[in-house]
């Protein structure tokens, strides 16, 4: 498994790590909607969804992109 390569040569368009915090924020306030929601109302169906609470083209990365074979062989590894 040390030798092991990606299959599918596929990058994030950024230079940040990850979404982490934003995914970390992003669920807390999904989860306090959830429940001010269901202290009012006991009903599942008009529940919020992530979406409605969060917007992924805010967060730290824009997505993905196919680089194919451009992609030296260093960053290929796992």
């Amino acid at each position: 498994m040390t030798r092991s390569r990606k299959k599918t040569p596929i990058v994030s368009v950024t230079a940040a790590e990850s979404e982490k915090d934003d995914k970390l924020l992003a669920h807390r306030r999904e989860r306090k909607r959830v429940r001010d929601v269901l202290q009012v109302e006991a009903d599942p169906d008009v529940l919020p969804h992530t979406h409605d609470v969060s917007d992924p083209w805010v967060m730290a990365k824009d997505g993905k992109v196919y680089v194919g074979e451009s992609l030296p062989e260093k960053q290929r590894r796992k």
